[in-house]
């Protein structure tokens, strides 16, 4: 996993023993485990490392009204009971536009207003909740709704 592991060596000698891994990849996820022999004696501790993701598709740079799906994933092993998506903090209700099965959201038509923060809830049999956030930006028209403007001789025009 080199170079994107490390351990903190100045710390070893205040009993901190942490391993960083940056960034995480989702084959990172599994069970971790220290062992430090100090005096003849054997310390071990385990971690399970769990990995979600917000995958995008297709890819980016999103354009506008051309249709995309959100997927949200967990290295979780229960079963999944519902996922939940919030758009800058606010609950995104199924609609038309929004259709939400499985982790994944579907926008059938991606608008400017939909850029911004997408936040994925997932909520398994074991009652454990899981989410991720990911900033989507769609390229489009961000101008005026008619494409006419008059501008007075001797301004400027935006």
């Amino acid at each position: 996993m080199r170079p994107r592991v490390s351990v903190q060596d100045s710390a070893l000698r205040n009993g901190n023993f942490s391993l960083r891994i940056n960034p995480v990849r989702s084959e990172d996820a599994g069970l971790y485990e220290a062992q430090v022999v100090y005096n003849m004696e054997v310390q071990s501790c385990q971690v399970e490392l769990g990995v979600v993701t917000v995958t995008l598709s297709p890819p980016s740079p999103v354009v506008e009204n051309e249709p995309l799906l959100l997927s949200c994933n967990s290295s979780h092993r229960a079963s999944l009971v519902e996922t939940r998506w919030f758009h800058n903090g606010h609950p995104v209700p199924t609609s038309r536009t929004f259709y939400s099965l499985h982790g994944a959201l579907s926008i059938l038509r991606p608008a400017m207003s939909d850029s911004g923060s997408w936040h994925c809830q997932l909520r398994y049999s074991d009652n454990e909740i899981i989410s991720a956030t990911h900033n989507l930006q769609i390229l489009g028209f961000d101008g005026p709704t008619n494409p006419v403007v008059y501008a007075a001789a001797g301004s400027a025009a935006d």
